[in-house]
């Protein structure tokens, strides 16, 4: 496989060519109070008009990556802060010997282990399902994938556990407000009815992923020659942080403490004060220099590892920007809302058995170019929702096959959060979407199966 740097900007390649084929338009667009208060600008169905065909030059493939850099600059700062505050708390050797201890306990205790992957997957997906976790998971990887190793597991099952258990429940929410609440909103759904099916949708995906990630890892601990990132864990053993072989002392207890305390800020900023990226990083930006001062190590040492932290995450940077140009080109050519109105042309002739499924397509397609939950309700659910009404399916089915398709984001190279969760992971985009692809094709199966009660076995209205 190509680097995925080679694969995305292969995609931008691809982009451009599609954006000297597909005609330019452009829908008209109102703006619209949220239940919470918030504004945002959405198109109104039927006012699609044809614009003088805008061409992208050839100089777009290098204008557009350096434009992506401008656009993702807040998620970019995000993940090189990120990047170094943990090669900071690295170092010191904390996590190591934090997991040797815990380790003591478990093997004390055998079943505890059997409850470590789903109890953990289930509290991240209810993170997922309840306020909509998603970049705040990244921080949980190193921690994560320590722990699946001490436990003889491999770095695939420590990134599965946050990462796809707030992926589950992202998709199959209940309450997350970026997703179901704004679509929701959109459509002239009630906020959050239709709760019912919904936890019980919710259930079913995360006992699905918790199952695949269980077989994978109990396959693992038996023949951990068959884990697809063997050599990656092995490395990681020979470039183990200087710090890791000192014998357990006050000063890992005050780091992990400290950190402990950093994630329980987190959940409280997120939940009362709904900070984003930006506080999230000085949260943890604050936390990497307090865990070096305590760890008592000079300005420069923290200096030192805070760059080479943030240097490993180089190589996601330039991926989150080059995915980013896919939307820069869409959006300068004038063709996003064209492939909108195709999509939403090739549902109105289906018969109304498919629609709901062939919308969750459509919503795939779309959630390759825009990753944000809000974004994407906006540009979608004023087209989808009343075509909705026309086609014989209800506007509660719409925004659910809207949501589903965020199944598909932990394979996409284009998610920003996807490229930096395997960044902080150290893991090959090629080697996870191998690994994930089959999950993924079950995931899309279940998203269909979902569908096909709210569309033909019951009228899943506003309540």
């Amino acid at each position: 496989m190509p680097h995925t740097l080679v694969i995305v900007g292969a995609l931008i390649v691809l982009v451009l060519i599609l954006s000297w084929i597909v005609p330019s338009g452009e829908f008209q667009r109102i703006e619209k109070v949220l239940p919470d208060g918030g504004r945002l600008k959405v198109p109104v169905d039927g006012t699609f008009q044809r614009l003088p065909k805008t061409y992208l030059g050839l100089q777009t493939l290098f204008l557009a990556p350096i434009k992506g850099f401008l656009d993702g600059a807040g998620l970019i700062s995000f993940l090189l802060i990120i990047g170094g505050s943990f090669a900071i708390f690295q170092e010191t050797g904390a996590v190591e010997q934090g997991i040797k201890r815990l380790m003591v306990h478990v093997r004390r205790h055998p079943v505890l282990e059997m409850f470590f992957i789903p109890v953990l997957m289930t509290v991240f997906s209810l993170a997922g399902a309840v306020f909509g976790m998603a970049e705040e998971l990244i921080p949980f990887i190193v921690i994560f994938i320590a722990l699946s190793r001490a436990l003889g597991y491999d770095s695939i099952v420590g990134t599965a556990i946050p990462f796809l258990g707030a992926a589950a429940g992202f998709a199959c929410a209940f309450f997350n407000p970026f997703t179901v609440g704004v679509a929701q909103g959109i459509a002239g759904v009630p906020i959050y009815s239709g709760l019912a099916y919904r936890v019980g949708a919710w259930v079913v995906a995360t006992g699905v992923v918790i199952a695949y990630v269980m077989i994978y890892a109990t396959k693992i601990k038996r023949n951990p020659e068959l884990s697809p990132v063997r050599d990656i864990d092995l490395a990681r053993v020979s470039t183990a942080p200087a710090g890791s072989g000192d014998a357990w002392n006050a000063t890992h207890i005050l780091a992990l403490l400290t950190f402990l305390g950093a994630l329980v800020l987190l959940v409280w900023g997120v939940l009362k004060y709904q900070w984003y990226l930006e506080a999230i990083a000085a949260l943890f930006l604050g936390m990497g220099i307090l865990i070096g001062l305590i760890s008592r190590m000079g300005p420069s040492d923290i200096a030192k590892h805070f760059v080479a932290g943030a240097k490993d995450m180089v190589g996601v940077v330039f991926i989150v920007a080059c995915a980013r140009a896919l939307l820069v080109i869409a959006n300068d050519a004038r063709i996003m809302d064209t492939l909108l109105l195709y999509g939403s042309t090739a549902i109105r002739v289906l018969p109304a058995a498919l629609t709901a499924q062939v919308m969750f397509l459509v919503q795939c397609v779309i959630n390759f170019f825009i990753h944000s939950g809000t974004s994407q309700a906006a540009l979608t659910m004023p087209v989808l929702a009343p075509l909705s009404d026309l086609v014989g399916i209800t506007r509660q089915t719409c925004v659910y096959s809207f949501a589903l398709s965020e199944l598909i984001n932990p394979i996409l190279p284009t998610s920003a959060v996807t490229m930096g969760v395997l960044g902080a992971a150290k893991i090959p985009w090629e080697r996870w979407a191998r690994w994930f692809l089959p999950l993924m094709l079950i995931l899309v199966v279940l998203a269909f199966l979902l569908l096909v009660p709210p569309t033909l076995l019951f009228h899943w209205g506003p309540v």
